[in-house]
């Protein structure tokens, strides 16, 4: 979305530091991309609905929606409202785009499980957790949907689709 100057953002304040996270590198960002931010909450099913509501007057040319367990968690309806406004939407999990969302850029989730199951086997074995060393992800992937693309009339140009980790046809 080369064009995009407005772009609304959903967090779920109720999940203080990945909302505060996003909202500071979403305000760092925007003034050098050019980009006008507007802030949306949602911490339930009806506060979704209501952030969606106030698209019929501010239309956004495009959405990211925050890393936050809700909000993946409602990732169905998040798809079905981005497609009746018509609009590009952006999330951290391939989970997302799976189920109708454009595009997707975060960590890879099995990753995420193995490290998950590393850290656990080696406290299971004896290690204290203060012991272990933090670790972060190093695999990010970056998803697209063209069926999404296609029904919002978004040409991906082929260089993007030849970055894509995976494109979902």
């Amino acid at each position: 979305m080369p064009k995009a100057v407005h772009v609304a953002v959903l967090v779920n304040p109720k999940n203080t530091s990945a909302a505060e996270s996003t909202l500071r590198a979403v305000q760092e960002a925007a003034p050098a991309l050019g980009l006008q931010i507007q802030i949306l909450n949602a911490s339930s099913i009806g506060e979704i609905d209501a952030a969606f509501a106030t698209f019929t007057h501010e239309h956004p040319d495009a959405l990211y929606v925050g890393p936050d367990g809700f909000l993946n968690s409602r990732a169905v309806q998040l798809a079905t409202l981005t497609a009746r406004e018509k609009i590009p939407a952006a999330y951290d999990q391939r989970d997302d785009v799976a189920v109708g969302g454009l595009m997707s850029y975060g960590t890879n989730g099995a990753e995420m499980s193995h490290q998950v199951g590393v850290y656990t086997g080696n406290i299971l074995k004896g290690a204290k957790p203060a012991d272990l060393p933090v670790v972060q992800s190093t695999k990010f992937e970056f998803v697209i949907n063209l069926q999404t693309a296609r029904t919002l009339g978004i040409e991906v140009p082929q260089n993007v689709l030849s970055i894509a980790d995976e494109v979902i046809e």
